[in-house]
């Protein structure tokens, strides 16, 4: 057994089945290994971007790791913006970067960089296999640690020497840890907040944004009057009909200042306290009230929805929670606009799907037009770092080939990674693609004006114009094997919208609007 094959056989039995990779000449062995360990389903993406979008997708709805596997640190290099975002969204991910063997890295050759670095700014656990012996052990620990609660990703570099040499030995699984429990002093003091009698807003993240943790935090709002919010971008979030509809923190920091209005005290559980996502000149970074104070219910890397049960307990004990009633918008008529197209989506929402959404500015309204749909997932941008919607659709749908995928994705953010419909198409993966074609970069239109750029003119605004040439999203699913669509009216969404989810495999509907700011 080759170290290649070792480290397959190791990961497959750690319960890692699934394997998205962009190879190079430096990973041949573990692509020749790959029909020796038949378990393993390997998934071509057509750049990195792709595989590392496509992991965090499928370890976001499968709750376990998936592998990557990248050539060398361009290969890693080009992957990063996704492996970031997977990073903000806490996703267990094993990384297998190959490398140029060791006895070749001294020459220097074209291809070597600096790959421990590069891999470093992930800020998890890094590990390089020095011995064929090693690899089995190796990868069983690199599980482990992508697991460690709350998740993160775990990169194990792999030289190409010691990837075909003999002597592999695989590995028993390494049992992750557990979350943390949090002290039943923290419990009592948190729960001591909600009965001060002052305003008080409960932030959550993480595990928190999953039905149990929101029943809880929905008994704590309605019993003392407290204020909920979801952080701005979770990593999973389950809403719908049924669920507690619980207003997620706004984007600009304008929308958070309304929000949290008047409050003297947040409690975050399982996420941190609200920062503005960028630097405006005059505006506050630090988005909690002024005098109001911070109390943590539960870190990332505890058990946060034990501990909301322990403060519903407390302050809740005879209080049910608050949920959303069965109930859809009305299928709006003609052109498309940003205000109806959300109405045609929240229409006709199937029950259990996964919503990716990257819709940016245009999806402003979509969690009013979608909170009484049937229950669903959604999985938002973490990071900030576009280009994640379609992979990560991608891999959601690899991990629930049973329920159905919507990706609602902005047109800018769409070419980042668009050959990931061209893996849909390989893969026969039922993710119907709705983009919102406004035929701009239409956030940073908005962002030109708030960062206080003064006396932008042509070649400024022209920099965010996406209309010369226009860009022609039918014709390229269609080149990538995807059937596609375009729609201009609320008619057309919804008869293609329809039309997508019933059928099996790929779509994907070119959606013209114009923007909303």
């Amino acid at each position: 057994m080759n170290g290649a094959q070792s480290l397959i056989r190791t990961l497959v039995d750690a319960g890692v089945d699934v394997c998205f990779s962009n190879p190079g000449t430096s990973e041949m062995h573990f692509v020749a290994a790959l029909d020796s360990v038949p378990e393993m389903r390997g998934v071509l993406g057509l750049a990195e971007g792709v595989v590392t979008g496509a992991a965090d997708g499928y370890a976001r709805i499968a709750g376990k790791p998936a592998v990557t596997l990248l050539h060398l640190g361009p290969g890693l290099g080009n992957g990063l913006a996704n492996l970031h975002n997977a990073r903000r969204a806490h996703t267990p991910i094993v990384n297998v970067i190959g490398d140029h063997a060791t006895y070749h890295k001294r020459y220097d050759a074209p291809l070597e960089s600096d790959i421990d670095s590069v891999a470093g700014t992930l800020g998890g656990w890094l590990r390089r296999s020095d011995s064929t012996a090693d690899v089995g052990a190796d990868a069983a620990a690199a599980v482990a640690a992508a697991q460690d609660p709350p998740g993160r990703v775990a990169t194990l570099i792999l030289p190409a020497d010691v990837s075909w040499g003999d002597g592999g030995k695989p590995c028993a699984a390494v049992p992750p840890r557990a979350p943390k429990a949090v002290s039943e002093t923290t419990v009592k003091q948190v729960a001591e907040v909600f009965r001060t009698g002052e305003p008080v807003a409960l932030l959550l993240g993480g595990a928190a944004c999953r039905e149990p943790g929101l029943r809880a935090a929905s008994r704590i709002a309605a019993a003392t009057g407290a204020k909920p919010f979801i952080e701005t971008f979770p990593a999973r979030l389950e809403r719908g009909a049924g669920l507690p509809a619980i207003e997620r923190l706004g984007y600009l920091a304008e929308q958070v200042a309304y929000q949290l209005d008047g409050i003297k005290h947040v409690v975050v559980a399982g996420t941190k306290a609200p920062v503005s996502f960028f630097a405006y000149p005059g505006k506050a970074s630090d988005l909690v009230p002024d005098g109001a104070q911070v109390h943590t219910l539960a870190t990332l890397d505890e058990d946060v929805v034990a501990a909301l049960e322990g403060v519903a307990g407390i302050v809740a004990a005879d209080t049910e929670p608050v949920l959303a009633p069965a109930e859809r918008p009305e299928l709006p008529t003609g052109e498309l606009t940003a205000q109806n197209w959300v109405q045609v989506i929240g229409a006709l929402l199937p029950e259990g799907a996964i919503v990716s959404d990257e819709t940016n500015t245009s999806g402003l309204l979509l969690p009013g037009a979608t909170a009484g749909a049937p229950r669903h997932d959604v999985l938002t941008l973490t990071g900030g770092a576009i280009g994640q919607g379609i992979p990560v659709a991608t891999g959601a749908a690899v991990a629930a080939p049973d329920r159905p995928v919507v990706n609602l994705e902005a047109d800018g953010s769409a070419l980042y990674t668009i050959s990931a419909l061209w893996t849909q198409a390989r893969e026969n993966l039922n993710v119907t693609t709705v983009i919102l074609n406004n035929r701009a970069y239409a956030i940073l239109r908005m962002e030109l004006q708030r960062v206080g750029a003064e006396g932008s003119g042509p070649k400024a605004k022209s920099l965010l114009d996406l209309s010369t040439p226009d860009i022609d999203f039918v014709r390229i699913a269609e080149g990538m094997g995807v059937p596609a669509s375009r729609a201009t009216t609320a008619e057309e969404l919804a008869e293609q919208f329809a039309r997508a989810l019933a059928e099996p495999g790929p779509h994907l509907i070119d959606a013209a609007i114009p923007p909303l700011l």
